[in-house]
């Protein structure tokens, strides 16, 4: 068990290292815990991805799918991929699904993360022989049970950047900061970035500033989400957007704006940037943007942190939404309701207590994971 994950009262109930020696695969699964449902967490493919930032990232599972009232547990997979053609890519994907086929879809029910999407839960889907194998699946891919016809809901249509960008709408709120015209700075410009600046500039929002993994692009009269859109598909990369100046990557936690939105990967805010932010307000896009203990110091110096867990659910209340046989449309308010309460409710226990808002979040969550534990006679 290649993880310094320790087992608690709430899990991780399995921790698999699988692999494929033919074609060098190698992937890791945990199933957290299940007392509110089969484990449900996405599927990263990464080049350093581990077992126990896989474990991180299922117990973030447990607690965003407590807190957003859907029948999951938590859970999360990854597939060390160190890149290449899609025709390898796919026998890897396959090969993962294989080994893990035991557990899907009674114990865990696989989703869209880093690198994956629409096309790899068709083939996962396929592969397995099983619709209800993985979420996010495309709008085509379809079944029919009990006469009800249902079809996939891909992360493509962005319900994880919509429920990023209301999270959003309602911390600025929190702090008496109308989001029209708030001065916001999107780290990472993937599908939950992308679809969030989109969202927060129909609100009235002004993005002064969007990054990659190389560049950030700044403009203090505001960035248009369409035309950087249209440079990305134009010319593979943001850099490109005009007008604009150019930072390194690495500049865009120091602008002083009202909302800073970490929308990439893992632990971006750091020991070597975590002086340098100036944003009110840090709602938490991606997985995991910062550790628990810095997440605390800064919420100590006076920075609102809505938690991952809170403001990212939108992907996997789609997901609930998928499984559920609901139309994009039905989703989408989905996503806005529960997206709403759950933050409206962290945020105001939060004020009350005076408590962070992730040990707010994670007071109500764990109440959530606790009683269903107790209904089903386990030892928590």
């Amino acid at each position: 068990m290649e993880t310094k994950a320790e087992k608690d009262i709430f899990g991780p109930e399995y921790v698999l290292t699988v692999r494929d020696p033919k074609i060098g695969m190698k992937g890791f699964l945990v199933i957290d815990n299940t007392a509110l449902g089969p484990g449900k967490g996405g599927i990263r493919m990464t080049p350093d991805v581990t077992a126990e930032e896989v474990f991180r990232l299922a117990r973030t599972m447990t607690w965003k799918n407590a807190l957003a009232g859907i029948p999951f547990g938590g859970a999360k997979a990854g597939i060390v991929w160190p890149g290449g053609a899609d025709a390898i890519k796919k026998t890897f994907v396959t090969s993962f699904a294989r080994a893990i086929a035991p557990f899907i879809p009674s114990r865990y029910i696989g989703g869209p993360d880093v690198n994956t999407g629409e096309r790899e839960m068709a083939w996962i889907a396929r592969e397995l022989k099983n619709w209800n194998a993985v979420t996010g699946k495309p709008t085509h891919f379809c079944t029919k049970t009990r006469g009800k016809k249902k079809c996939g809901l891909p992360h493509e249509l962005g319900s994880t950047g919509f429920g990023v960008a209301v999270a959003a709408q309602i911390a600025a709120r929190t702090c008496g900061i109308s989001i029209t015209g708030a001065r916001i700075a999107i780290e990472g410009y993937g599908n939950v970035g992308s679809f969030a600046l989109a969202h927060l500039q129909a609100m009235g929002a002004k993005i002064i500033a969007v990054s990659n993994r190389d560049y950030t692009v700044y403009n203090e009269r505001g960035i248009d989400g369409a035309r950087l859109a249209a440079t990305k598909k134009k010319t593979g990369s943001i850099k490109n957007y005009e007008p604009a100046e150019k930072f390194p990557h690495k500049e865009i936690f120091g602008l002083p704006v009202d909302i800073l939105i970490p929308a990439a990967v893992t632990d971006v805010i750091n020991e070597s940037n975590k002086t340098k932010i100036r944003a009110k307000i840090i709602v938490e896009g991606a997985n995991i943007p910062m550790s628990e203990a810095i997440e605390n110091e800064l919420s100590k110096k006076g920075f609102l942190i809505v938690p991952d867990f809170v403001a990212n659910a939108g992907g996997v209340i789609s997901s609930w939404a998928e499984s559920k046989g609901m139309s994009k449309k039905a989703m989408f308010r989905a996503v806005e309701e529960k997206i709403s309460r759950s933050t409206e409710t962290v945020l105001s226990r939060s004020t009350k207590t005076g408590k962070s808002p992730r040990h707010a979040a994670l007071a109500v969550a764990r109440g959530i994971v606790e009683h269903a534990g107790a209904k089903q006679k386990r030892v928590f």
